[in-house]
């Protein structure tokens, strides 16, 4: 079982996003998996850098919707997406430097992050 299931309380209702929800919980969850395998540095990194590099695709596909609707709290939700953005960043560079960064409290950070800001911030762009 992975660390994070989908399920349609998740949804926000606009499909394109929610694909990319799906998809950003499916990378989470192999970028787990590949953990607790105790894959090499060389996977473990390519698979956290493909969630960290969707992750700023979809942060800009949402920001594309909330300018096209102008969504009132745009600035906060954006200040949101460029904190999670650059501890990740921070995170993978670590990692790339073999300092040991990724355990059980980074993905538990990551998974509750996506979680939060999914039920959080993101179902208030409905």
């Amino acid at each position: 079982m992975g660390l994070m299931a989908w399920n349609n309380q998740l949804s926000v209702n606009i499909k394109e996003i929610d694909g990319q929800h799906i998809k950003l919980v499916e990378l989470l969850n192999s970028f787990h998996d590949a953990m607790k395998q105790g894959k090499g540095k060389k996977v473990m990194g390519k698979t956290f850098s493909d969630l960290l590099d969707y992750t700023v695709y979809h942060f800009g596909t949402e920001e594309s919707y909330m300018k096209k609707y102008q969504y009132p709290a745009f600035a906060t939700h954006k200040k949101e997406h460029e904190t999670l953005t650059k501890q990740a960043t921070e995170l993978s560079e670590r990692f790339s430097r073999g300092e040991p960064v990724i355990g059980k409290e980074s993905m538990t950070f990551l998974k509750n992050w996506l979680q939060d800001h999914i039920l959080g911030t993101d179902k208030e762009l409905l």
